[in-house]
């Protein structure tokens, strides 16, 4: 079986990752198929082959958790869209004082 995974670059505390496509038998370290771009975490950096990516889904290739994220999040150019949370969630205290404090504010 043929996956579409991360591989582990960089140094100590520092991880850069390529996303590649490789037999799933084969080391994380191990000889790839293709490579199809790199994701760096601490920057949130994403350069990846969309087009490349979705060809090898459609040829079987299962991608990890991981990597469907990367692409489902990333545009047609590759880089990667942060979606931005606009709800807050609060505990039912702060909500019942936020509720009671509009309510003064209408009356």
């Amino acid at each position: 079986m043929v996956k579409i995974r991360l591989k582990r670059l960089g140094y100590k505390k520092n991880p850069i990752y390529r996303i590649i496509v490789i037999d799933s038998r084969e080391k994380r370290e191990g000889r790839a198929i293709a490579e199809l771009g790199h994701y760096n975490p601490k920057r949130k950096e994403l350069k990846l082959d969309k087009a490349a990516a979705t060809e090898w889904v459609k040829k079987g290739a299962q991608p990890t958790d991981t990597v469907k994220y990367l692409i489902d999040n990333s545009d047609e150019d590759g880089n990667l869209v942060r979606k931005v949370e606009t709800e807050q969630k609060l505990s039912k205290k702060a909500k019942a004082k936020q509720e009671a404090l509009a309510a003064q504010a209408t009356a």
